[in-house]
């Protein structure tokens, strides 16, 4: 029997019913009606509308995880023969000591040394501020206007007898810092902390784990509320605009990347404006933050009846994910993951390597507090993969001019192997499992 547009929200729905991933709380609770109407609803479809929060019993980072983290980056330190390690604001400062504080010309850095305590440097008219937020010390040394950040750095070292020695910053240091330390510490010598910050973050604990897992959760229940909504005529922002609103009611912020019909072939989108039409596949790629932590899924199928062309397409991409996941086995070197999905999409006569049609990006990025993160599989990544890494599976097959199909689950690895956060796409009608 063939799928209409009345009968594919139907299809979508009755899929999304036989989806049994934890927490299923706000789920069951969405069946239930409020009893007082929220203004907002009106401008939602009714499946987001119902959705609430997910994030109940969500455990944060703690310090003292914070602090074993702490005493590992000062062992990988002496491992690499570094004094101490710089951080600017982002991802690895949060890692490290918790502390969130945004970009600005002004620097605000967290240095830690191989021996001796945490310290934080930070203008002097943010202290107080400065002071709300930082964990784990209360070392903080501040400047005035009229006075360099990089002296202070210099202090710190100094008490801490790391001034003249090998400093590693963080690889999202930028170049204006970078160059003021250099000016202000002659005698030191500045490299790559990668080893220590990507020694620490590629491997997640339980703690991480599970907020990952809450994060893949609810990703699929934003999906499984929106995908039906799908109606021809709908543009992609419109779709992407759903989708932001059930990850809003469901706690946790979030995106989503829409792609209709031939633009689907285009791996990171298009500016172009869409409308959602029959025979159009649909690809929708995005995730969202559980304690910064974050999720990374994609699902397309076609709205309406798929062809032939397009199911052979897609069963073709979810092979390649397939051979993916079983590549990634403990020790071996990240790039035979990427060979094993590219083998069978090269062997059905797509590429080869990076050529279109077919597979033109790596096959999996890290995850974790960034949502692409070390290490990868990709050509070239010697790196042997170990138990408490977290990867994207998503080998994508894009035919440009046509259309592209990406199945995206991600995946950590334990002693016996890799395991899912979340089930697999079933098929091109069935976007969950």
């Amino acid at each position: 029997m063939s799928m209409t547009r009345r009968t594919f929200a139907r299809a979508l729905s009755a899929a999304a019913g036989t989806f049994a991933l934890a927490p299923r709380t706000a789920l069951a609770e969405a069946e239930t009606p409020r009893a007082v109407p929220d203004p907002e609803s009106c401008a939602v479809p009714p499946s987001i509308a119902a959705l609430r929060p997910a994030t109940a019993g969500v455990a944060p980072i703690g310090d003292d995880e914070r602090r074993g983290r702490l005493d590992k980056a000062r062992r990988l330190m002496a491992e690499q023969g570094l004094a101490a390690i710089v951080l600017e604001p982002g991802s690895s400062m949060l890692y490290f000591t918790g502390a969130k504080w945004g970009l600005s010309e002004r620097p605000f850095l967290a240095v830690i040394p191989a021996a001796g305590e945490l310290a934080y440097v930070a203008p002097a008219f943010e202290e107080g501020r400065a002071r709300e937020i930082i964990r784990l010390s209360d070392d903080v040394h501040v400047w005035q206007e009229d006075e360099s950040p990089y002296e202070r750095v210099a202090e710190i070292l100094r008490t801490r007898g790391a001034a003249t020695g090998r400093i590693g910053l963080e690889e999202r240091v930028r170049f204006f810092v970078a160059d003021g330390l250099r000016r202000a510490l002659g005698a030191a010598t500045f490299v790559s902390a990668d080893a220590v910050t990507a020694g620490c973050r590629m491997f997640k604990s339980p703690a991480e784990l599970a907020l990952l897992q809450r994060a893949n959760d609810i990703t699929i229940m934003a999906y499984r509320a929106t995908f039906p909504t799908l109606t021809e005529g709908l543009t992609q922002v419109e779709m992407a605009k759903r989708i932001a609103a059930a990850y809003d009611r469901l706690g946790a912020p979030g995106y989503a990347l829409v792609l209709f019909g031939k633009y689907s072939a285009s791996p990171h989108g298009s500016i172009q404006p869409q409308r959602l039409r029959e025979g159009d596949v649909v690809l929708i790629d995005g995730g969202c933050k559980v304690d910064g932590y974050e999720s990374d899924i994609t699902r397309t199928i076609v709205f309406g009846r798929p062809t032939q062309r397009q199911r052979d397409v897609w069963s073709l991409e979810r092979h390649a994910q397939d051979a993916a996941f079983a590549a990634a086995t403990v020790g071996a070197p990240c790039e035979t993951v990427d060979a094993a999905a590219r083998k069978v999409l090269t062997d059905a006569g797509f590429g080869p390597d990076y050529r279109l049609p077919g597979l033109p990006h790596r096959t999996g990025h890290g995850i974790g507090l960034d949502g692409h993160e070390w290490t990868y599989f990709v050509r070239g990544n010697r790196t042997p993969i170990q138990p408490g890494m977290c990867f994207s599976d998503e080998p994508t097959i894009a035919i440009p001019g046509e259309f592209g199909v990406r199945l995206e689950d991600c995946l950590y690895i334990t002693d016996q192997g890799p395991r899912f956060f979340t089930p697999q796409s079933p098929s091109i009608e069935q976007p969950f499992g």
